[in-house]
């Protein structure tokens, strides 16, 4: 008789450990750019070695998003973002 594995409900719910990181280094940066009034969300994208891709989406709706701004950066352990390309400047 065949047997079947259940899956855990914690597994559908559980992040991964860098989500925390992530989320803290997309914060930083809206801090540093400030908020468009239109922000549908900030994507982190960890490269290697402390290293990200982070995007800011905007637009009234996921059909119509598009990337507003893009930064290639370094981060500390702690989310400190130390260097990003091009600069992050007041914009919002």
């Amino acid at each position: 008789m065949p047997t079947t594995r259940q899956r855990k409900q914690s597994d559908d719910v559980e992040h991964q450990p860098g989500d925390a990181l992530n989320a803290l280094i997309g914060e930083q940066v809206l801090r540093a750019l400030g908020a468009p009034a239109d922000l549908l969300m900030v994507q982190v994208r960890p490269l290697w070695d402390g290293r990200y891709r982070v995007n800011v989406f905007v637009g009234p709706d996921v059909t119509s998003a598009r990337v507003a701004n893009s930064y290639f950066l370094t981060a500390d352990d702690d989310g400190t973002i130390g260097a990003a390309a091009p600069p992050i400047t007041k914009q919002y």
